[in-house]
């Protein structure tokens, strides 16, 4: 029986990079492969995009209120290897479809996103995916300051918020930007301690 992976870091951690490599691996050895991204990410139109400049088509951009059974007749066809990226903007019935795909079908579904938001809370996909994953692998980054990064901080302006939605593509507008952190440089932005 095949898996459910979540692999998930914070901004900058190399998640869609790492996507990209395995796809490679697959495509390599001659395996067919289905590529994922939700929607709602914006950034790259319907391509991954890694900010060390890897870009590859995904195969299906999900939107927020579709069903991943609408393609299950591709997931049939012979298929080695499902890849998501920006896993953590999927719905948690969208999740469990994936959870479904990898039980019934017998294909791998390796997940990659954000575990939380900027302001330290889960995302709806990402907290589905802790939950029904068989395996998990942090991917790790650092910090401005040389440690280990787990959080995301918005800058607006290059001012650090906690303002705004949730769901904000970096990029999208272009006074906004995230950045890793550790939870010290976290707690120090946060509460505004120097």
């Amino acid at each position: 029986m095949s898996k459910l992976y979540f692999r998930f870091g914070a901004m900058n951690c190399g998640k869609s990079s790492a996507l990209m490599q395995v796809a490679h691996n697959y495509e390599e050895n001659g395996k067919k492969i289905v590529v994922i991204k939700p929607a709602i990410d914006t950034k790259a139109n319907d391509k991954l995009s890694s900010r060390i400049g890897l870009e590859r088509k995904v195969d299906i951009l999900i939107g927020e209120d579709e069903s991943f059974t609408n393609y299950y007749k591709l997931f049939d066809n012979f298929i080695s290897c499902i890849l998501v990226d920006e896993a953590q903007f999927l719905t948690e019935e969208q999740v469990e479809e994936l959870w479904y795909v990898s039980k019934m079908f017998n294909i791998p579904v390796i997940c990659y996103g954000l575990k939380v938001d900027f302001r330290s809370n889960l995302f709806p996909g990402s907290k589905r995916l802790l939950e029904l994953s068989d395996e998990m692998e942090e991917l790790i980054t650092i910090c401005e300051c040389g440690k280990r990064a787990k959080f995301n901080v918005r800058y607006v302006d290059n001012k650090y918020t906690e303002d705004g939605d949730s769901v904000l593509i970096d990029g999208s507008t272009s006074n906004t930007e995230y950045k890793p952190t550790c939870g010290k440089c976290y707690m120090k932005l946060k509460y505004k301690i120097n």
